[in-house]
């Protein structure tokens, strides 16, 4: 009984803040916009039916993972754009209270503003920065280079931002490369055309994400994923040389991913451990040298990122404590919305030599 009424709160929870959502991003800002450029009213009849029919088709689209591509664009590209415009329509509402500047020219200001930011954003979501990163350490005794990315969300992502990925690191000097879970996020993406990795001739080593474990028959596209050139590690070590790579699988609890990670790791050697969610390093840090995560996308549109720092205490970014060190990437791709502001799509280039 204990257990559905649980249940039962934290539906009436989503439905709630859904609805308050779709409001706010996708309704609120039109109303307002009409209301300055326009001088037209919305009735609270009219904004209410809005809101509902909008409500229904967007978890509707999350609950039944459609592959329907208008409706994923409405949702998708649709909660980026609201956001912005959200933004954008409280300051004007602001500047509207404050001073005395005809709505028109408010309304006309924040929709240019809008377009701008939008524009922006989706150039920015496009686009692929190199982030190079050196790291010593004692426990090495030779150079090692390594690729790390996360988050390319194929499905959200086409296959040619992937192809643009694998150019970039085409051009790079590694050793290995290690994707850190989030590889693909839709069930109507093709597997198959993760063939491209074939031409890869150095070693490829995956952790599944969450949204590895959203997709539809998730058992049986992960383990096609495997046979893309990937070695997936499921709570498993790898040896390269004086590395111990520890691979930890996303869908388990903190304690239990703390637990496989005190029992893998190695002392004698370099901790190297990669994680989707950056979720345990307070908790793991005296016993490993590294850490590897994404997940956050450093929140992608700003001012989210405040919002996700309530979440997780480490963002975005290298942290260190004494010896050891996270690196939390902003990720290779979008989630959902392919916009970007404040934020950028990363490959990072991990160069770990000997510290003397």
């Amino acid at each position: 009984h204990s257990l559905k009424m649980k249940q039962i709160i934290y539906r009436c929870i989503f439905y709630i803040l859904s609805f308050m959502c779709t409001y706010a991003f996708y309704i609120f800002p039109f109303e307002i916009l009409c209301k300055y450029i326009l001088n037209d009213e919305t009735s609270l009849i009219y904004s209410l039916i809005n809101t509902i029919i909008f409500n229904i088709l967007i978890i509707y689209f999350l609950r039944s993972k459609s592959t329907f591509k208008p409706l994923k664009l409405f949702v998708y590209e649709g909660l980026g754009i609201g956001f912005i415009s959200f933004q954008v329509i409280i300051i004007g509402i602001l500047l509207n209270f404050i001073t005395i500047i005809d709505d028109l020219i408010i309304g006309v200001a924040c929709l240019i503003l809008i377009l701008l930011l939008v524009i922006y954003g989706m150039f920015k979501g496009r686009k692929v920065i190199v982030k190079n990163i050196q790291l010593f350490s004692p426990k090495v005794t030779k150079d090692y280079d390594f690729i790390f990315i996360s988050d390319i969300h194929l499905g959200t992502n086409n296959i040619n931002h992937f192809l643009k990925i694998l150019k970039k690191i085409e051009k790079l000097k590694y050793d290995f490369i290690l994707i850190g879970g989030d590889l693909v996020d839709s069930s109507s993406f093709d597997i198959n055309q993760l063939k491209v990795l074939n031409k890869i001739t150095q070693d490829i080593y995956f952790v599944n994400g969450n949204h590895e474990y959203y997709l539809k028959d998730y058992k049986n596209k992960i383990e096609k994923i495997k046979s893309c050139n990937i070695n997936l590690l499921q709570n498993k070590t790898k040896n390269i040389d004086e590395i111990n790579l520890i691979g930890i699988d996303d869908l388990q609890s903190e304690t239990s991913k703390i637990k496989h990670v005190n029992v893998l790791r190695k002392k004698e050697k370099y901790n190297l451990v990669m994680s989707h969610k950056p979720d345990i390093w307070d908790q793991i840090n005296k016993n490993t040298d590294l850490m590897l995560c994404g997940h956050t996308h450093n929140g992608q549109i700003f001012p989210f990122n405040f919002l996700v720092r309530i979440k997780f205490k480490y963002l975005y970014g290298l942290y260190i404590k004494k010896n050891s060190k996270i690196y939390i990437s902003s990720g290779a791709g979008c989630w959902g919305p392919k916009i970007r502001l404040g934020t950028s799509n990363e490959i990072i280039k991990f160069k770990l030599s000997r510290d003397i």
